[in-house]
């Protein structure tokens, strides 16, 4: 069994999934545009160049998505995305780049069960936790 988090975007799903390809390293392996579909016909004009799914795999790692209608769209809350990382410098690599343009909730630090852990919302408003032991 793998568990895999699924998230909701409101319209910008492609642009997220580019900068966490980029920032984690990881590759696109999948983006469908609702344009593309065989249901497309039952999509607005204007919703047709959103992402109906996306899959981004990272190492063994995989984060799917796509972006909600504007009438089903919800702002993230209850979860954060964790990254466990070995090193002290990626730990502090990954929160740099995240946080940009995002807000930091509990910013990089050292605590009693880690060498570095952080919480921060990213430019998109998806809650991330970074953990390194």
């Amino acid at each position: 069994m793998q568990v895999n988090p699924y998230i909701f975007f409101n319209g910008d799903c492609e642009a997220a999934f580019n900068f966490y390809a980029k920032v984690l390293g990881g590759e696109i392996k999948m983006m469908m545009k609702h344009g593309g579909a065989p249901a497309s016909d039952h999509v607005s004009p204007d919703w047709q160049d959103k992402i109906l799914h996306a899959r981004l795999e990272v190492v063994e790692w995989v984060l799917m998505a796509s972006d909600a209608p504007p009438d089903r769209s919800e702002k993230p809350g209850g979860f954060y995305v964790n990254l466990q990382v070995k090193e002290p410098d990626e730990a502090e690599r990954l929160y740099n780049a995240l946080v940009e343009s995002g807000s930091a909730i509990m910013p990089i630090q050292q605590t009693f069960w880690a060498t570095r852990f952080a919480m921060l919302k990213d430019q998109f408003g998806i809650p991330w936790m970074i953990n390194c032991d």
